[in-house]
């Protein structure tokens, strides 16, 4: 809509500063002369708008401009609420700063659009960690987080996985990304990602890094998920799954008689898909790879020897 667009030709003036016909016109997906349009729509409401010829030319507000943010619908409202997690800011160290800004968001709020921002605070809440998982101690996340926002280079101990466990590292962090409840930081000179509750020791120094152009901590992240993905299922499956029984990873199902379902499942490893699929019980049978079948096979004849024999526990 209309009234839609110039609001955010406003915002997009009031907080990148000088803009051009041509960057508005994309960022907005219309035409330039749209552009032209609303510009003179906006000039014509009394916005002080002013255009600039030349090279370096472009649209700006008069100095000291400020818009209040009536141009709002109640579901951007609602969705601005919705996007502050006050948890993941408290553990960055910006509780409060964060409470401040909705503070004055809100009362920069029509009154209409004020009682749907509260609703979203009294209806919705965001806890990220799953239920069976404690909550990672993170000591050092606010001097990450400063780091990485003032982009200076840290000296770590960090603890990985494999031998030597415990390793000095020289981080230069590009970004903080929170997964199911779980803080990582990219760091480069080379983009690696790491755990942030795994940092023993953190030594932050006065050394600033300069950001690699065109980095996108996003892309960067759908990247590395992709990767890891690939690497942890580096195996494959073939099992038939009774009439109700599912598993989410399962590709190529193939319907058999008596209802049974016959596909191909990734796996991280025989001993993590033998673990996995003996959950299912009777609900599923592996047919390849052989040695996974095999040790399944072990694995119930022990169990049916152990549990068949009831009169060594004191049975009738």
């Amino acid at each position: 809509m209309k009234s839609g667009r110039l609001v955010s030709i406003l915002l997009l003036l009031q907080t990148r500063g000088r803009m051009t016909a041509a960057q508005l016109a994309e960022e907005l997906e219309v035409s330039v002369r749209t552009v032209y349009r609303d510009v003179e729509a906006l000039s014509a409401a009394g916005v002080p708008l002013y255009g600039d010829a030349g090279h370096a030319g472009g649209y700006r507000l008069l100095d000291g401009y400020r818009t209040r943010l009536t141009g709002l619908t109640a579901d951007e409202a609602e969705a601005l609420f919705l996007a502050g997690a006050p948890g993941p800011a408290a553990q960055l160290g910006l509780g409060s700063v964060l409470a401040a800004a909705q503070l004055k968001v809100r009362a920069a709020l029509p009154q209409e659009l004020r009682i749907h921002a509260d609703r979203i605070s009294g209806r919705f809440h965001l806890d990220a960690p799953g239920w069976y998982a404690d909550a990672d101690e993170t000591p050092y996340l606010p001097a990450v987080a400063d780091a990485v926002w003032n982009s200076r280079v840290l000296h770590v101990l960090y603890r990985r996985w494999r031998e030597p466990t415990d390793v000095e590292r020289r981080l230069e962090p590009y970004g903080l990304v929170l997964k199911a409840g779980r803080w990582y930081v990219v760091a480069g000179p080379e983009p690696r990602t790491y755990r942030v509750d795994q940092i023993l020791r953190l030594t932050a120094t006065g050394e600033e890094f300069t950001r690699p152009d065109g980095f996108d901590l996003a892309a960067h992240w759908a990247a590395y998920q992709r990767d890891f993905h690939d690497r942890l299922y580096r195996g494959e499956a073939v099992v038939r799954l009774a009439p109700g029984v599912t598993l989410d990873r399962a590709v190529n199902h193939r319907t058999e008689n008596g209802g049974w379902t016959r596909a191909d499942v990734p796996i991280e490893s025989v001993d993590h898909a033998h673990a996995e699929f003996l959950r299912l019980g009777t609900g599923i049978e592996v047919l390849e790879p052989p040695e996974l079948r095999e040790k399944i096979a072990r694995t119930v004849a022990e169990l049916a020897e152990r549990y068949g024999n009831s009169g060594a526990y004191g049975g009738d």
